[in-house]
């Protein structure tokens, strides 16, 4: 089973990872600045993430798919879906791993295709997740964000709005493929609501994340989601969150806090409580009971 999913960027920011931070309405940068001998998580995007390696290697796993971003190497992941991510530092420099996280929001998003009058480059066609290099131009400027995390409190937002539409204004005049992948993460394709859901429903997800994976309004999703199942999400959720869990109870010795974390539930209180309601017994009881049976 996966740990636990932590909500990315925000929690980055706390105990234990404490990462500096530079925030803006529609954009937090995050650096990174560690010693990974082989640090992995669990993570949950709640915004857009364009990531910057400068020193060491970063695996992520994206549903069935696997990239690793080496130095000097980048990826653009959108937003409302969980990665296993895997920090290996660089060996020969004590493990040292460095990176810069670019988290970006739709409204940031949307007002950078509108100032660049990029709508003819729109294509039905998805535009694939690739890893790709980058060179000394943007290392400069990478280099330029450096000294911001140093004093955030006086750096001016506009400033850092102003760095951001310079980062976005380099990649799409370098890489038009990039530049159609940004367009895309804004303009989502209708996909199937029963694949989104299953594929979804143990991760920390809200109402307008489902919405957005399923390429629909929110209003029109919960119409289409009530169609197909006569309850509401939430509804649907719990259940089959509640159904994984027992199943994990039952068949395995994990420990009953982390199933209810890792089938995402955030509390256990309520989560023993919501189990005891379904199944007239509490989860350790419900344990017990099926150890003596067996």
């Amino acid at each position: 089973m996966k740990m636990k999913a932590i909500k990315v960027p925000n929690e980055l920011c706390e105990i234990p990872y404490c990462h500096s931070r530079l925030q803006l309405n529609g954009v937090s940068i995050i650096e990174s600045c560690t010693q990974a001998h082989d640090l992995k998580t669990n993570m949950f995007l709640e915004d857009h993430l364009l990531l910057f390696v400068l020193e060491g290697t970063h695996h992520f796993r994206v549903g069935n798919t696997n990239y690793t971003v080496n130095k000097n190497e980048m990826i653009l992941l959108k937003k409302s879906i969980c990665v296993e991510s895997h920090k290996q530092g660089n060996a020969d420099k004590d493990f040292a791993y460095e990176s810069i996280m670019f988290f970006l929001k739709e409204e940031f998003l949307l007002d950078f295709i509108r100032m660049n009058s990029i709508k003819s480059l729109v294509t039905i066609e998805k535009v694939q997740i690739t890893v790709k290099p980058f060179g000394e131009r943007l290392l400069r400027f990478l280099e330029s964000i450096k000294p911001y995390f140093r004093d955030p409190n006086e750096i001016d937002a506009g400033l850092v709005r102003i760095k951001m539409l310079e980062l976005l204004y380099d990649l799409a005049n370098t890489d038009k493929n990039l530049l159609l992948q940004l367009i895309q993460v804004k303009q989502q394709v209708r996909t199937d609501i029963i694949r989104v859901m299953e594929e979804n429903y143990m991760n920390p997800v809200s109402l307008s994340d489902l919405a957005y994976l399923s390429g629909r309004s929110l209003s029109g999703f919960r119409r289409d989601f009530q169609a197909i199942y006569q309850i509401t999400p939430a509804e649907w959720i719990r259940a089959k969150r509640m159904t994984k869990a027992r199943e994990l109870i039952l068949s395995t010795s994990i420990p009953i806090a982390d199933i209810c974390y890792q089938t995402g539930f955030e509390n256990v209180s309520h989560f023993s409580r919501l189990y005891k309601s379904v199944y007239n017994m509490s989860p350790s009881d419900d344990r017990i009971k099926s150890q003596k049976i067996a």
